[in-house]
């Protein structure tokens, strides 16, 4: 019986032949990939395709939310539970609740970028399968390094080993789960 992997990783010495396998890896149609980098590497993000960003839209939710919530609970208090009448002002006096508004708007559009960002993100995270790989602790000094999941449609444990073994890698391994 075959043991089940997390996938394959490659190891590359610098970031344009990280970039330029990670082009030839989604080319060839593989869409799980990942890549370890020890610095932020502009053209990897075009290369692995990830321009589709949630974030925005839980922020945006997150925020209208928070204005919604502000502005309702003042009405309610003002109108509903506890109308007061003074020198025969109206009940609703939508201008009193602005800032009390604004200020839950942003407050829930805060909240809601930090607890966003750390779901999308996946985090905390403690272990990942990655960390298996004995020469993946290069990946924050000097190293980089690309992986192709094994839940990708394409996957084929002898397949894409000698495809990544063309990308001329320093080393290909697999990353066992």
């Amino acid at each position: 019986m075959i043991k089940p992997i997390y996938g394959m990783i490659a190891e590359f010495d610098n970031p344009s032949d990280l970039v330029r396998a990670a082009r030839a890896a989604r080319e060839k149609g593989y869409r799980k990939l990942d890549a370890y980098t020890p610095f932020p590497v502009e053209e990897l993000s075009d290369a692995l395709h990830l321009h589709k960003n949630r974030l925005p839209l839980i922020v945006l939710i997150g925020g209208i939310c928070g204005g919604l919530v502000g502005y309702l609970l003042q009405y309610y208090v003002t109108v509903v539970y506890f109308p007061i009448n003074i020198a025969g002002r109206p009940l609703h006096s939508w201008p009193a609740y602005i800032i009390i508004t604004f200020e839950l708007t942003i407050l829930f559009a805060a909240i809601s970028t930090v607890l966003g960002l750390l779901a999308l993100c996946g985090l905390p995270t403690p272990y990942h399968p990655v960390f298996n790989v004995p020469r993946f602790a290069l990946a924050s000094r000097n190293r980089f390094f690309l992986c192709i999941e094994a839940t990708d449609p394409l996957f084929d444990r002898d397949g894409t080993s000698s495809f990544l073994e063309t990308l001329e890698p320093r080393e290909v391994s697999e990353v066992a789960n």
